[in-house]
C-alpha cells in the first residue's frame, strides 16, 4: 500500500528528489539517535553512518559530496557538536559545509507539520563553499527527518545556488500511519 501524502505536500513541488533513512524513528534506532545528539555518545555516528551507507548506497551513488544540515551557532555551542556534521564525516563522499543557519529557530520537536515549515522558512542561507556546488548533484544530511521541513528548506537554499539535485539521508523517518 502507498504511503498517504498529506494536503500540503500535495499541493507543493518536492524539493527534495529523493530521500531514504535507515529506518522508522522508534525503538531501538530512536534511543541510539538520542543517545548520540541528547546524550553528546558521539562515537555512535560511525556505526549509524556505516547503516546510512549501505541503506542509503543508492541515495549516495553519483553525488558530488555530503551537505550536514547546519545547526545554529548558538545551538551548536550548547550541544557541542553538530549530529549530522558527525554522521556526514562518515559517510564515503566528501563533506561540504554548503549551508549556514542565519536565524536560531526553536527547536522543531512538538511543533505540528504547518508550524514547522513555517519554523524554517528562511533559517538558511548558502555558504562560498555551497556557491561552488551549480549543476552537482548533493546529498543531505540529518539525523531525522519528521516532516521533511528542515530538509525542503535546505534543498530550497541549495537549488536557488544552482544545484541540479537534492538528494536527502537521514538516520531515521518519523512514519505516521495514514487517516
Amino acid at each position: 500500500m502507498p504511503l498517504a501524502r498529506c494536503p500540503r505536500c500535495r499541493r507543493s513541488r518536492r524539493l527534495v528528489d529523493r530521500a531514504r533513512a535507515i529506518g522508522a524513528y522508534d525503538g531501538a534506532l530512536r534511543a541510539i539517535i538520542h543517545a548520540l545528539k541528547y546524550e553528546g555518545r558521539r562515537s555512535l555516528a560511525r556505526p549509524l553512518a556505516e547503516m546510512m551507507r549501505a541503506r542509503g548506497f543508492d541515495t549516495l551513488s553519483g553525488a558530488a559530496c555530503v551537505v550536514p544540515v547546519p545547526l545554529h551557532p548558538s545551538r551548536r555551542r550548547h550541544r557541542g557538536f553538530n549530529q549530522a556534521a558527525d554522521l556526514a564525516a562518515h559517510l564515503p563522499l566528501p563533506r561540504i559545509a554548503a549551508l549556514a543557519r542565519t536565524r536560531a529557530t526553536p527547536t522543531q520537536t512538538g511543533l505540528p507539520a504547518a508550524r514547522r515549515h513555517g519554523n524554517v522558512r528562511d533559517a538558511f542561507c548558502i555558504t562560498r563553499a555551497g556557491r561552488r556546488l551549480a549543476g552537482a548533484v548533493v546529498v543531505l544530511v540529518d539525523d531525522v527527518s519528521t516532516t521533511g521541513a528542515t530538509l525542503e528548506a535546505c534543498a530550497r537554499e541549495l537549488k536557488r545556488a544552482g544545484v541540479r539535485e537534492v538528494r536527502a539521508l537521514t538516520a531515521a523517518r518519523v512514519v505516521t500511519p495514514p487517516r
